[in-house]
């Protein structure tokens, strides 16, 4: 009896994972090494809403799937599974995953752009982390974009739709983002004067983008 307890407490704390799929999540051990492992994978230009396992074995996501698979992945190395969604006028979001070592949070995220990836955790509010790319968060127009921030959201609210592992696409975690509510970073007045992005700043910041004709500004 007491072998079968256990295997049953495993499978539980493993939130549906394998065990092979927790020794490869396990191996990442830092959120710098989740951040390198969704470095190493190709962005993904399609219209999907993947789960962390899908993820983990396609080995490609875009900016909503890196987030939802870094949470999964902090989740497992002992962190919540916390996301969070930075909302654009005139762009699309994006999401990313939040952590917090000490007082201060950092985040994890797969990105297009270059910039709009890793923070390391020394920013004491949440504000202060969403401004951090507030200068590198442009359209096609080069106009800065970003605009609010959302709370963090743990993805534990999900548990009971198997949102770690599930076969299905997960786009209720995306339907749920749209739906809470978002802070202003701006002003009107600070709106109206800003500038548009410099050239180097934008070259820059496009090493590496991805596009298809059909969608040139993926987060």
């Amino acid at each position: 009896m007491a072998p079968r307890a256990r295997t049953r407490s495993a499978t539980h704390s493993a939130h549906g994972f394998t065990a092979t799929e927790v020794r490869e999540l396990r191996a990442l051990r830092t959120p710098a090494g989740v951040q390198r492992f969704l470095d190493s994978m190709l962005y993904h230009i399609a219209n999907t809403a993947w789960s962390p396992r899908r993820v983990l074995h396609e080995r490609t996501a875009h900016c909503l799937e890196g987030a939802i698979f870094a949470a999964a992945a902090l989740r497992v190395l002992g962190y919540p599974a916390l996301i969070w969604d930075l909302e654009a006028n005139h762009d699309t979001d994006h999401v990313l995953a939040l952590f917090k070592v000490g007082c201060c949070w950092g985040a994890v995220a797969k990105s297009n752009f270059a910039g709009c990836r890793y923070r390391e955790p020394v920013y004491r509010t949440l504000r202060e982390l969403a401004m951090s790319y507030f200068n590198i968060y442009f359209n096609s127009r080069g106009e800065r974009t970003l605009r609010r921030y959302s709370q963090p959201v743990n993805l534990a609210r999900f548990d009971e739709r198997g949102w770690m592992t599930s076969d299905q696409p997960v786009w209720y975690i995306a339907d749920y983002l749209c739906e809470i509510p978002h802070r202003a970073l701006l002003t009107p007045a600070q709106v109206r004067r800003l500038t548009r992005l410099d050239p180097r700043t934008r070259a820059s910041e496009m090493v590496g983008h991805r596009t298809r004709r059909t969608d040139a500004s993926a987060r």
